[in-house]
């Protein structure tokens, strides 16, 4: 198994694609400990990541909370031995579909902000105990707003670049401890609880996002909460020892060129 005798901290661990990569890593070896703010939902990702044979405990822990996080982690390092893993999947709400001349400054500025405090907390708290270790791999997440322009996408878009250059700058200053940080960039999951919630609720309307969303992307399809979940394996293994303060892109090929034109 790729992540034999590794333990993993998740935040965020009850939502769908903080659940997804929970389980994946599970399923490669790793012990888990899941977070989030209510016990309930993450409760569930473990539920199942025991029911397929892995181990996974549960911690009520705020991602916005400093000592929480904190205590959180000397815990996990004095039961476990060390702290391999940390992935911050915490979900952030966002004000999108209005043009930025017309949006209001708090509406812009609340999601980078929630989104760099949690971002920052949880990986800065990590990094200093990988730093004793000697090793470790910090993975986040952003979308594809964060590498190509993506009209109408508000606050989250900057949102998404922040987090993109932080995990940079983190890697920069960690690396010669031993410390890999590195972040995924999703196209957007169908079968994440965010686009089946839309769907549901508007599902003509969504229907034509989505296809558009496959017509700009290379693949002419976008990645599954398994795609991004697989990523974060292979990014957390052995196998990505030199991969570090980088943006490992999952979307189809959409930032590279928006490829609405090709058809066969």
């Amino acid at each position: 198994m790729l992540l034999q005798n590794k333990n993993a901290i998740v935040y965020g661990a009850g939502g769908s694609l903080g659940g997804a990569v929970a389980k994946a890593l599970a399923a490669a070896g790793a012990r888990l400990f899941l977070t989030g703010r209510h016990a309930g939902s993450v409760e569930k990702t473990a539920a199942a990541i025991h029911q397929a044979g892995g181990t996974a405990e549960v911690d009520v822990v705020d991602g916005f909370d400093e000592g929480a996080i904190r205590n959180h982690l000397e815990r996990v390092g004095q039961e476990a031995g060390s702290v391999d893993i940390s992935f911050n999947a915490v979900g952030v709400d966002v004000i999108q579909g209005i043009p930025l001349i017309a949006l209001p400054v708090d509406d812009f500025v609340r999601p980078i902000l929630l989104t760099m405090q949690t971002r920052f907390l949880t990986a800065t708290a990590a990094a200093r105990v990988m730093k004793g270790q000697g090793s470790g791999v910090i993975i986040s997440l952003t979308a594809t707003p964060g590498g190509i322009g993506y009209p109408y996408t508000a606050g989250f878009a900057p949102a998404c670049a922040a987090v993109e250059s932080f995990s940079r700058n983190l890697a920069a200053e960690t690396g010669l401890y031993g410390v890999r940080v590195v972040n995924i960039r999703s196209g957007g999951s169908p079968d994440s609880r965010v686009f089946r919630e839309a769907v549901d609720s508007q599902p003509g309307i969504m229907d034509g996002v989505l296809r558009q969303m496959r017509a700009d992307s290379m693949l002419k399809a976008l990645p599954l909460m398994a795609d991004i979940a697989n990523t974060a394996v292979f990014l957390a293994s052995g196998m990505a020892g030199m991969i570090t303060g980088v943006t490992v892109d999952v979307t189809a090929g959409t930032t590279a060129g928006l490829n609405y034109r090709a058809t066969q």
